[in-house]
């Protein structure tokens, strides 16, 4: 089924999106390289048109579009599982369950072991466990990233990735510090505060009007999963084998003692089928959540 992608259209199921995002595989790896020119035009500022439809537009399925900071990617489908007693709201509550589709990527051009890589993980949960169901409800879409600058880890499955990274001046940074001074500089006139992106969407997904909501303030993955695939691409190394799943731990954290956050684990996220496809980089569409500075993080006394 072909997906209108009219503006903030966001009436469709999980099995629709996911459809859409396995209809057109890809049997290579794309590898073209990202330069600071593809950012804007004489005519036109491409990221910040791009960084205000991400905060804007809230559909799932959009028309072809190119992702600037993060073309390159694999996207998943599977179940986002809260399975510990917890003071948050919404999907984060202890049992909730949502099915989930994901994208994890890579910045720029690196996409090889070997390479400095600065990884992402965007995650857009459907508060159904129904595939067929169409929900009034937008999907609530989260952001993750190990770190800004890069690092040299072997495996995506190495890094922790989270809701506000660290930025790492590396080689990378350097030799593309006018895309990186671009993009933060675009992020920062499109959004209050581009550093860190609130989990409020997935703490009031499922509430409705109520006034009670409480969200973490950090929130982080990491693979569960023990066994290591040494691939060259982190696209080969993430595809998931029939039978197979791809496991990712949920820790949250609303209180820092000195400079260590209080993680607490309170769930998985289980991925049982991947893909690279046209649709995953250049349709499927993650809103950003615009700045707020009225978040109960739950930290007073209650």
């Amino acid at each position: 089924m072909e997906i209108k992608s009219e503006k903030n259209d966001y009436n469709v199921s999980f099995n629709e999106v996911w459809n859409q995002v396995e209809s057109d595989e890809l049997q290579t790896l794309p590898q073209d390289e990202v330069s600071f020119f593809r950012l804007s035009s004489f005519k036109e500022d491409t990221l910040l048109k791009d960084a205000r439809r991400t905060l804007d537009n809230h559909s799932d399925i959009l028309e072809p579009f190119e992702k600037l900071a993060h073309p390159k990617g694999i996207c998943f489908k599977g179940i986002w599982d809260i399975d510990t007693e917890n003071i948050y709201s919404g999907y984060f509550k202890k049992s909730s369950q949502a099915l989930i589709i994901a994208r994890a990527s890579s910045a720029m051009s690196n996409t090889q072991s070997g390479d400095t890589r600065a990884f992402g993980f965007a995650g857009k949960l459907f508060p159904t466990t129904n595939p067929t169901s169409k929900n009034s409800e937008q999907s609530a879409n989260f952001f993750l990233i190990d770190n800004l600058g890069g690092t040299d880890a072997k495996h995506y499955t190495d890094v922790q990735l989270t809701n506000e990274p660290a930025l790492s001046i590396t080689f990378e940074v350097v030799k593309n510090l006018l895309y990186a001074l671009k993009v933060s500089h675009t992020f920062a006139k499109a959004d209050e505060n581009p550093n860190i992106r609130q989990l409020y969407e997935i703490s009031q997904l499922g509430e409705g009007e109520s006034k009670n909501i409480v969200t973490p303030k950090w929130m982080k993955i990491e693979a569960k999963n023990s066994t290591k695939v040494d691939a060259k691409d982190f696209r080969d190394e993430l595809k998931i084998k029939d039978g197979e799943a791809l496991i990712f731990n949920i820790f949250v954290a609303n209180k820092m003692t000195k400079t260590e956050k209080e993680w607490q684990k309170i769930g998985t996220i289980t991925l049982d089928k991947s893909m690279v496809s046209e649709s995953c980089d250049h349709r499927l569409h993650f809103h950003h959540p615009k700045w707020r500075s009225d978040l109960d993080y739950g930290t007073a006394d209650r």
